[in-house]
């Protein structure tokens, strides 16, 4: 019996280095650590700074390169998921949408996900639940109760340089596991029904 979880982080940023991607890198780190008290785990970042040139072009999912589609059927399969965009025009950025586009309706029904942006200031912040959370609510995701904004104060030379944000990233993911844990496949739950 497989007690293997699977974690996937999608960054919405366009650019490397990344002030979206160190925080979804630390969000996904501070998950794992905390899931691996209790069952094995497997850490995936989906950089669409690396693999958003194998979405262009494509209109249908059968169009999609070998790479594309290795990385929408990871996406698919998580266990626990967690997504990120910089603020691009009021929302994430036009590629995170293209990609999701590309994702089965009801592929993720069930899937906890974590909600994470980044921006210029905290004016943005409304991001997570005027942008995000209508996104995963149409593919009948669980979001978690607290999703995680950092502004570019946050950060100092694409490090996290706030206590405040993480002291945010930990109240996630302490809030997230016991939604998590809730929605582990059948041949894991039993065994992690005494956590």
């Amino acid at each position: 019996m497989s007690r293997t979880v699977s974690l996937v982080a999608v960054s919405g940023s366009l650019h490397s280095p990344s002030k979206t991607t160190v925080l979804v890198t630390e969000i996904l780190d501070a998950f794992a650590a905390a899931l691996s008290e209790h069952v094995e785990v497997e850490t995936h970042l989906i950089e669409l700074s690396e693999v958003g040139r194998e979405f262009s072009g494509a209109l249908r999912r059968d169009e999609l390169s070998t790479t594309a589609e290795a990385a929408i059927r990871r996406i698919e399969s998580a266990t626990l998921l967690i997504v990120a965009s910089p603020v691009y025009r009021a929302s994430f950025t036009g590629l995170f949408k293209h990609v999701f586009d590309f994702v089965g309706q009801y592929s993720l029904i069930d899937t906890p996900v974590l909600l994470a942006a980044t921006g210029g200031s905290d004016r943005h912040a409304l991001i997570i639940d005027h942008q995000f959370r209508p996104l995963f609510s149409f593919f009948q995701a669980i979001t978690l109760p607290i999703g995680v904004y950092a502004s570019d104060a946050d950060f100092v030379e694409y490090r996290i340089d706030s206590a405040a944000l993480q002291e945010r990233i930990a109240q996630a993911v302490t809030r997230g596991v016991p939604v998590v844990r809730g929605a582990l496949p059948d041949a894991v739950s039993e065994y992690v029904s005494t956590w």
